[in-house]
């Protein structure tokens, strides 16, 4: 039985949702777009709301979201974006192993 504290979190949750959402994988998709618009100076969030959305709420795609970032941002534009988010593609589908 769902104690008062984790039923106050589920509605939370419930008041949290959005008729159209992300999923992580959809999410993962569009993240290049999305940090070379920050890193352009654009307002990423307003022009992908539903990306932006779904990074406020799931810490995992916070989380690469902030590496690609960084990453990013270190590089000082020598690489373009979607090179170096096709090798970090690349490198988490072969640590994950086949499908």
């Amino acid at each position: 039985m769902l104690n008062p504290e984790d039923l106050g979190k589920l509605a939370r949750a419930l008041d949290m949702t959005r008729e159209e959402e992300l999923a992580c994988d959809e999410c993962f998709e569009e993240l290049d777009r999305f940090v070379e618009m920050e890193l352009a100076g654009l307002d990423a969030a307003a022009a992908m709301p539903l990306v932006q959305d779904h990074l406020e709420k799931c810490g995992d795609c916070r989380e690469e979201h902030q590496a690609l970032l960084n990453a990013l941002r270190t590089e000082q534009g020598w690489t373009p974006v979607r090179l170096i988010w096709a090798r970090l593609r690349r490198f988490f589908r072969a640590d994950r192993g086949p499908d």
